[in-house]
């Protein structure tokens, strides 16, 4: 290998960084001769920390497909979802464990890197399939079956990438002889190590750059977190956030900026759906529906989920496909050029977006759209009996809107502390040059108000605070489309502007089975409660501008106070509008919005945009089980 070009990059400092708590657990250093499922769980742990820290040295070496400087985020994002999906999971089985490992890389899987990793990690899972545990000759056949998966889920393998490194570790790990797991990925990490040394001879801008494959170099570093966990390194336990990354001798992000990606990478968008349906077509069948006018095009379908990625320039082509198979839960367009134009603008060690967006839990915005656009969301608070929980975080909508319908006293509420905000603006501003926060009517809550507070204590992030006038999905789709702004380049006081102008033709009108939660939070009068229920009428409601509650009408049945609500929507917004986005929400009555959606579909076409979510456990508090709404934003 020629050395005259190719500068290899140092390995990461040993020096242990500052921890906030000691290890909880490391995997013994003596033989390891089986992996049950917390032992996967632990080791997968392991390896979703560390590939996160190494997300800002991705990001700087990221030259291929596309020199955008966005692999170490996407990678984190997709490790991120793991992690959150392990979190949940208890099982003894080996088999089961991994199912969750690829059920959250493929609902969080983003760019590239993020897709590929998934596709391995999903061939891998189903290769274990009624495997209770495995000894290191099965763990290594499913580590085979899991790269043969991901090469043939591609059109096109370019060698010199994530694909070669992975592929050379699964022939290591099938071929290995031993029955010990920490001499295995001890081999399997030094010949993925190899691997990726070679990146450079085999990918002629890699070579041009200096550095190694960046997607290829992520997967490294989750077998590095694994081989620290099995050798007792402080794999165990939590780096502290904001934790500075070693001061590595790499490339400047404007230097890597000069490197053009392989003839043929012609398109403007990285786009990417997440479909949910009964019936979905093969992975085959989308490819060959999309591959027309599209290039590093990669299709997973696992159970009802198929999630799609590929560059193109006509995103609105992919997603009116992707609808017609299903439900587009999450979509996404980001502007490469954009992303280009700002690496080359930061001229500084850390490559970032234009903007980021964040809002707060009372958004009601699906996990796997947040996770898709990477909009960051800060909780409020319950206090259910002295104890202060994260709205959202510490416990779900769907567990609390459960708690609701038994007895017992139900929790006050509180909006984020500004301490939760700064925390969310310092988090984001690392990815991003500046920030757009679009958060809970200020009419509604202290949100607003503990957001700015929060602005003013970090004034080195630039921070535009925008007032929603509103709730759940409505906050929530305003925000959705300030991250699509934000990807399509717009800087962060356009943004704002435009959220606020498109929030003068939205609204969300909703209905409650009984007035008595919003009463007891002196949000309508007492009087107009009594009367309602004693006549047996149900209100609709909905937001003023400002965000104040306002009475817009009240029938009596739920047939009828359906059809006032779907009538008064078609009314404010016209029958066809350009661009119109829904959102139903709902408090533990999810049967309520079946005929809601279909209602909406019929009067305003069949491909129309609509998110689904149940109430965030604040809001359901202050609605009561059995509430239900329709949220619009009108974009045009």
């Amino acid at each position: 290998m020629s050395t005259s070009k190719y500068r290899p990059l140092p390995p990461i400092p040993s020096g242990r960084p500052r921890l906030l708590n000691p290890p909880a657990y490391t995997l013994a250093p003596m033989s390891i001769t089986y992996l049950d499922g917390p032992r996967f769980k632990r080791a997968m742990l392991a390896a979703c920390r560390h590939g996160q820290r190494v997300k800002g040295e991705l990001n700087r070496i990221n030259v291929f497909p596309v020199p955008d400087g966005d692999t170490g985020t996407n990678l984190a994002l997709t490790l991120r979802s793991i992690a959150e999906r392990l979190s949940r999971v208890g099982d003894r089985r080996v088999d089961r464990v991994a199912a969750a490992v690829a059920e959250g890389a493929v609902l969080g899987a983003r760019g590239n890197c993020g897709m590929m990793l998934s596709h391995f990690l999903l061939g891998f899972s189903r290769d274990l399939d009624g495997t209770e545990r495995v000894d290191t000759e099965r763990f290594g056949g499913a580590f085979w079956a899991g790269a043969q998966t991901l090469e043939n889920a591609l059109d096109d393998p370019v060698e010199g990438t994530i694909v070669t490194v992975i592929r050379e570790s699964a022939q290591e790990a099938r071929d290995a002889r031993t029955g010990d797991f920490a001499a295995l990925m001890r081999t399997v990490r030094e010949r993925a190590a190899h691997a990726l040394a070679r990146t450079p001879d085999l990918l002629p801008v890699l070579r041009e750059a200096g550095v190694v494959d960046a997607g290829g170099k992520g997967f490294v570093s989750l077998l590095e977190g694994i081989v620290r966990l099995i050798e007792g390194a402080e794999e165990g336990a939590v780096v502290a956030d904001g934790e500075p990354e070693a001061d590595l001798d790499l490339p400047s992000p404007v230097a890597l900026a000069e490197f053009p990606h392989r003839e043929g990478g012609r398109y403007r968008y990285c786009t990417e759906g997440l479909v949910e349906g009964p019936d979905l077509p093969t992975e085959d069948a989308v490819r060959d529906a999309l591959r027309d006018g599209a290039e590093e095009l990669i299709v997973i379908r696992t159970g009802q989920v198929l999630k799609v990625h590929l560059h193109t320039d006509q995103p609105e082509d992919a997603f009116s496909y992707l609808r017609g198979l299903g439900t587009l839960v999450a979509h996404k367009a980001e502007d490469m050029h954009a992303q280009h134009d700002a690496v080359r603008r930061s001229g500084s060690s850390t490559v970032r977006r234009r903007v980021g967006v964040i809002t707060d839990s009372a958004s009601d915005l699906p996990d796997p759209v947040a996770r898709a656009h990477g909009i960051g969301i800060v909780p409020l608070q319950l206090v259910v009996g002295g104890e202060s929980l994260r709205d959202r975080f510490d416990v779900s909508a769907e567990e609390f809107h459960r708690r609701m319908a038994g007895a017992g006293p139900l929790p006050t509420t509180s909006q984020p502390t500004p301490g939760s905000f700064v925390e969310a603006y310092r988090s984001a501003a690392t990815e991003a040059e500046s920030l757009v926060a679009v958060v809970l009517g200020s009419r509604l809550s202290g949100t607003y108000a503990s957001a700015e507070a929060a602005a003013r204590l970090v004034p080195e992030v630039g921070v535009r605070i925008v007032d929603s006038g509103g709730a759940s999905l409505l906050t929530g789709m305003l925000a959705l489309r300030a991250a699509e702004l934000a990807e399509d380049g717009l800087d962060a006081d356009r943004i704002a502007e435009e959220v606020i102008r498109i929030r003068k033709r939205s609204n969300i009108l909703f209905t409650v089975r009984t007035l008595e939660r919003l009463i007891a939070s002196g949000r309508v009068n007492r009087f107009a409660g009594w009367l309602g229920g004693f006549l047996d009428l149900k209100p609709v409601l909905g937001l003023e501008v400002d965000g104040s509650v306002k009475a817009y009408g009240k029938a009596r049945g739920g047939e009828r106070v359906r059809k006032l609500i779907l009538d008064m929507v078609e009314k404010e917004i016209g029958s066809a509008p350009a661009r119109t986005r829904f959102g139903l929400v709902h408090v533990g009555a999810p049967e309520a919005l079946e005929p809601v959606e279909g209602e909406l579909r019929r009067r305003f076409g069949s491909d129309v945009e609509i998110l689904t979510s149940p109430a965030t456990p604040v809001l359901a508090t202050h609605l009561g089980i059995g509430a239900w709404g329709v949220a619009y934003v009108v974009e045009d």
